[in-house]
């Protein structure tokens, strides 16, 4: 039985899909729900490291660089934590026990620990629809978890670009697949 259901979050169409159907499914089969975010340095979206220049005579230049930088990165965490808390606020208004953790970590390798850690039953994903060159140089989360995962994946596909089972049909098939 599905009873523990990790799903990533970020701030992707297919990630707020991912996290729907989450909530959907977590509400329909009585489990728990553990949100997470990997705090990635690589990720384009966080704060660019600043970097210091090897002939660098300016001491007070290079102090100010790496203070604006701790600021920004405090700024992104704190942003995550919010996001976390408030999805995981929503999921417990609709009667859904919930949780969240966002460690530091290269988001594929992390995500799988922390399904390991908390015995999950069920990854949720959504997919970036990467592909080609994009996929070889970001990397495919989805595609990393699909192959290192200790448990079952759901990929979500962004802007429905492949045929979806209704929940109703996606609940029917997992009761069928349990029994």
């Amino acid at each position: 039985m599905l009873s523990k259901i990790l799903v990533a979050v970020d701030q992707s169409t297919a990630s707020q899909q991912a996290f729907e159907t989450a909530l959907k499914l977590a509400k329909a089969l009585g489990a728990h729900l553990t949100l997470v975010h990997v705090l990635d340095v690589f990720d384009p979206v966080s704060p660019e490291r600043p970097t210091i220049p090897v002939n660098s005579y300016g001491m007070g230049l290079d102090d100010t660089l790496r203070k604006n930088y701790d600021r920004q990165w405090t700024e992104f965490v704190d942003h995550y934590a919010s996001l976390l808390k408030q999805k995981q606020e929503n999921a417990e208004a609709i009667g859904v026990t919930a949780d969240y953790v966002h460690p530091y970590g290269l988001p594929g390798p992390t995500i799988c620990k922390v399904a390991e850690t908390t015995q999950s039953d069920l990854i949720i994903v959504g997919s970036h629809g990467r592909s080609g060159l994009k996929e070889l140089i970001l990397g495919s989360v989805s595609n990393y978890i699909m192959h290192h995962a200790p448990c079952s994946i759901m990929v979500i596909h962004p802007n429905g670009r492949h045929a979806h089972v209704s929940l109703e049909e996606n609940s029917a098939i997992s009761a069928t697949a349990l029994s």
